[in-house]
C-alpha cells in the first residue's frame, strides 16, 4: 500500500491526487483527510457506469477484488442522532445492531438528501473520511479479517484502500458486528 509521501500525477477526476504515491486518483475531501492524518492509503479510480445502482458491486468488479473487501458507508438516523455504519457490500447493515452499539433504541436509514448534506458527498460516493459533519462511526468487525479494505474515496468511481485500524483511527470509530 502506498505511504503518504511523494506526489503522483492525477487521473480520473478534477485535480490529480497527490502526496500519497501509488495509483492516481482525484483529490477529494477524503484523500485530503487521509493525507492530513498521515495514514497510508492507495487510491483506486475506475470508470463508473451511470446506470449502476449497486455501487459496491460495481467497484469490486471494476477493481477485480473480492466483494467482501469492499465496504459501503451508510448513514443512519437513530433516536440519539445521525451515525455511520460501514459494512461489506456482500452484507446488509443490521440497523438494530448498530442502534444497540450506539446505545440507541431505534435506527433507520437516513434520508438520501440528509446523507448527502451531512456528508458532503453524493450517495454511492459517501466516504467515511472527510465528511462535512463528523459522526459516530461503527465499522463491521468483518473488516478486521483483512489487512486492507476498500471504501469510497469521496465520489462514484473512486475507492481508497486502507487498513481497518487506520480507518478507525481517522474516523474515531469502533468495531462491532453490525451486519446480517
Amino acid at each position: 500500500m502506498a505511504k503518504t509521501a511523494k506526489s503522483s500525477s492525477g487521473a480520473g477526476g478534477a485535480g490529480g491526487a497527490s502526496g500519497h504515491g501509488g495509483t492516481s486518483g482525484p483529490t477529494t475531501a477524503a484523500t485530503v483527510a487521509l493525507l492530513r492524518a498521515g495514514v497510508a492509503f492507495t487510491p483506486h479510480a475506475y470508470q463508473h457506469n451511470d446506470a449502476a445502482t449497486d455501487f459496491g458491486a460495481e467497484a469490486a468488479a471494476a477493481l477485480s477484488i473480492e466483494p467482501g473487501r469492499v465496504f459501503k458507508t451508510l448513514m443512519v438516523e437513530t433516536d440519539k442522532g445521525l451515525a455511520i455504519g460501514i459494512v461489506s457490500v456482500s452484507s446488509m447493515l443490521d440497523v438494530k445492531a448498530l442502534a444497540g452499539v450506539l446505545g440507541a433504541k431505534r435506527a433507520s436509514m437516513a434520508d438520501k438528501a440528509v446523507a448527502e448534506r451531512k456528508s458532503g458527498y453524493v450517495v454511492g460516493g459517501i466516504s467515511p473520511f472527510g465528511q462535512k459533519t463528523p459522526l459516530p462511526t461503527v465499522l463491521d468487525a468483518l473488516a478486521l479479517d483483512y489487512p486492507t479494505i476498500y471504501v469510497s474515496g469521496g465520489r462514484r468511481g473512486f475507492d481508497v484502500e486502507v487498513a481497518p485500524a487506520d480507518l478507525l483511527s481517522v474516523t474515531g470509530g469502533i468495531t462491532a458486528v453490525i451486519r446480517r
